[in-house]
């Protein structure tokens, strides 16, 4: 079983710090709006896709071992069960 180079509630807060303040005024265009990011949270390496599993994995052939945080653009969570994904405040 392997352990975390960092704890999980850092590698969320480490992403969304990333996203918020240096990827999100960047990558919020219309083309990527529903798309999803995949950052490299040591990094800042990313990836867009529309699968977000697709995005994992070419960011993972670049950087092995990477610890990812996503999120889709322009929205306030990646899926939703039975709920409603809500799009977020322009930038």
């Amino acid at each position: 079983m392997s352990t975390l180079r960092i704890p999980e509630d850092e590698i969320d807060r480490r992403g969304e710090e990333l996203y918020q303040k240096r990827l999100r005024p960047v990558v919020e265009i219309p083309g990527n709006v529903g798309r999803e990011i995949v950052i490299d949270v040591e990094t800042g390496d990313y990836e867009i896709d529309a699968d977000g599993m697709a995005a994992s994995r070419r960011l993972l052939a670049r950087r092995p071992g990477a610890l990812l945080y996503g999120v889709r653009i322009g929205y306030n969570a990646v899926y939703t069960l039975g709920g409603v994904l809500e799009p977020t405040p322009p930038v």
